[in-house]
């Protein structure tokens, strides 16, 4: 299989599954493995096609992330920075704690069997949460407090283990705190931009980026393609959600995680 194929493949893959609760780290990991994309050009290309879907949200959310639009007034422009300082708030806990163990998790912790258990137990939190009758005490994002925009980003930390989700840990958080489903996930949308755009250079500042001109073409193609996927699934997934629960998402990650289990012979 050509790398340019394998490419297109990944960055479906990542596309998808960025912003739904079902970790695109661990699907990532697992699509690794049966294609065989494996050396450091295939290690720095899973990381900077993060950088498509992070354009994604800033595409689709620009007006609201904007604090420059001339279209806005004071008021607005006023909230849109409040904005961003919760979700710096939020990016903290993380950036802490993988300058502190991130190394260790991605050596001891990206395989298989943790993908496995990782995506099995959020898939029965995520239902568990879910069969709560609870009604959502901030129903925009403007009612996201700093402390709780802090405790989300305490949940974001438990993605470090993969398998977990980001989505699924930041959206799972901010519910458990109170947001309705909307704001959860948008939220954890906003919070993924800091995240995923640290993560992204932080990984190559440690690794360094030497490529090929044939490799840059297999990136661009990668970023571009993502940037389209997670385009079209974040917005099928906020109307997804207005009429539904994640109870489905559940469901599929525990499936998929006996599904590995049995796969790689771990039972």
């Amino acid at each position: 299989m050509s790398d340019i194929l394998k490419a297109v493949i990944l960055s479906i893959v990542e596309g998808i599954t960025e912003f739904l609760p079902i970790s695109s780290t661990g699907h990532l990991i697992l699509v690794n493995h049966w294609i065989e994309f494996k050396g450091s050009f295939a290690n720095a290309f899973d990381v900077i096609i993060q950088f498509g879907a992070i354009l994604s949200v800033l595409f689709l959310y620009w007006n609201q992330l904007n604090p420059f639009s001339k279209s806005k007034n004071r008021h607005q422009k006023r909230e849109s920075i409040i904005l961003w300082f919760k979700v710096i708030v939020a990016f903290i806990p993380a950036v802490i704690l993988g300058l502190l163990v991130g190394d260790f998790i991605e050596e001891k912790l990206f395989n298989p069997i943790t993908v496995a258990i990782a995506l099995s137990i959020g898939g029965i939190i995520i239902i568990l949460l879910e069969k709560r009758e609870k009604t959502p005490k901030f129903k925009s994002i403007s009612q996201i407090s700093y402390k709780v925009a802090f405790l989300i980003g305490l949940f974001q930390c438990l993605a470090m283990i993969p398998g977990t989700s980001r989505s699924a840990a930041t959206i799972i958080g901010a519910m458990f705190l109170g947001a309705s489903r909307q704001v959860a996930a948008e939220f954890s949308f906003f919070l993924a931009i800091p995240t995923m755009a640290g993560a992204t250079a932080y990984s190559l500042m440690k690794k360094g980026l030497s490529i090929t001109s044939s490799q840059w073409i297999v990136l661009l193609v990668g970023v571009i393609l993502s940037f389209i996927v997670a385009l079209t699934v974040i917005a099928f997934f906020m109307k997804y959600i207005k009429r539904r629960d994640f109870k489905v998402f559940g469901y599929y990650r525990i499936l998929l995680g006996g599904l590995i289990l049995i796969y790689f012979n771990l039972l």
